[in-house]
């Protein structure tokens, strides 16, 4: 019976198909019966559709999902399978402060940076793919973002105790209050809108030179009460 009725939708599909679409039917005037809501311009009231956001409680206001949810997990549920989005050739956790920020090339001193500041980074890392996932936390900020490069908080290539040219620029950290956060991820190629020399100083860098290198690079951010730099970080070598 189920074959009978199905050889029979093909043979009407293909009636419909073959028929000159000037002489088909049109669909655009049909109105749905009454009571079932189709023709509304909005969905009545209490059904929620109308709503500018979720109300509390539904989780769906939340900046990340809860604990035992699945969404953070490396690899999908039954399947053994990885994440691609979660799948790092490496990761690095950072904590920056005021204490590490040095000033100069030549000859580099410490500065003091901002006291009372500091910052979190936590980088992932997929180096096959030339992506960077980041996760940064700031606290304790003052002043105004300021730097030449196209945002004021970057990765650099130098030791510790020296200086170099940022690598990376990432988005600052935004929020209200006391704590500040900046989240995403990038992939390359990448530029940070210094120009050096007639070039810009991310130009031709690849996440794999962190991985070759770590402690020759640093994270900070910049302040314009502590411009050479608010935090930084040497990532672990």
């Amino acid at each position: 019976m189920k074959a009978s009725i199905t050889l029979c939708a093909l043979i009407a599909l293909e009636q419909v198909a073959a028929t000159p679409l000037g002489k088909r039917q049109d669909f655009s005037t049909i109105k749905y019966p009454a009571g079932t809501g189709e023709n509304l311009h909005e969905y009545p009231p209490g059904t929620g559709e109308n709503l500018h956001e979720y109300p509390p409680g539904t989780g769906e206001n939340l900046h990340e999902y809860p604990d035992g949810t699945g969404e953070n997990l490396p690899f999908y549920p039954g399947t053994g399978q990885p994440n691609p989005l979660f799948k790092f050739t490496s990761s690095y956790h950072i904590l920056a402060t005021p204490d590490q920020v040095v000033n100069g090339t030549t000859n580099p001193v410490f500065t003091g940076g901002l006291p009372g500041a500091q910052a979190t980074y936590d980088f992932g890392i997929n180096s096959d793919l030339d992506l960077i996932c980041y996760s940064i936390k700031l606290t304790g900020f003052r002043g105004e973002y300021q730097s030449p490069a196209r945002t004021a908080t970057h990765v650099h290539e130098a030791a510790r105790g020296r200086n170099g040219p940022p690598r990376l620029a990432f988005p600052n950290p935004t929020g209200t209050g006391n704590e500040r956060f900046s989240v995403g991820c990038m992939r390359g190629p990448f530029t940070t809108g210094l120009i050096v020399n007639g070039s810009d100083t991310g130009i031709g860098f690849r996440l794999s030179q962190i991985e070759a290198n770590p402690s020759g690079f640093f994270a900070d951010l910049h302040s314009s009460l502590a411009v050479p730099g608010a935090v930084r970080g040497q990532f672990p070598g």
